[in-house]
């Protein structure tokens, strides 16, 4: 088993557009979406406005996402659930993503995300914030 990267898509499949993701291993009634407009392979998807689901609620919907190299993330818009914080999400913390529903499953708890690293707009782009980052879900990671 490779370490936890919490830069890296664990599951690029949930992105490649296609079925629509349901459980893992189940195959939805729907087909898959290969008309004109359906994204190619390695396309990337705009996920801006699907909401995100921790293991036990909703967290909020996503604000924005980076796909620069090396160092992939959703930002997170909580709204009132944490006084309208926004967090910054490794794309390593997303377990699955329904593209049907437009939600986007993390693999953390409520309480995991709300205790994570502030996040400031000027931050997101400094290297050293995202070691912080990444620490900070690495080790959540490791304790499960």
């Amino acid at each position: 088993m490779q370490p936890f990267n919490p830069w890296a898509w664990r599951d690029p499949a949930a992105l490649a557009g296609g079925y629509d993701q349901t459980e893992p291993g189940e195959r939805p009634d729907r087909e898959p979406h290969d008309g004109p407009d359906a994204p190619g392979p390695g396309t990337p998807l705009d996920l801006t406005g699907y909401r995100v689901e921790a293991t036990d609620g909703r967290i909020g919907a996503i604000d924005e996402a980076s796909e620069e190299a090396g160092a992939r993330w959703l930002v997170v818009d909580t709204g009132p659930w944490i006084f309208g914080r926004k967090v910054l999400l490794p794309v390593g913390t997303v377990a699955r993503v329904d593209h049907g529903d437009r939600v986007v499953h993390v693999d953390r708890s409520r309480e995991q995300v709300k205790d994570s690293p502030a996040f400031d707009p000027e931050d997101g782009a400094r290297p050293d914030y995202r070691d912080q980052v990444g620490d900070y879900y690495a080790q959540s990671y490791r304790r499960g």
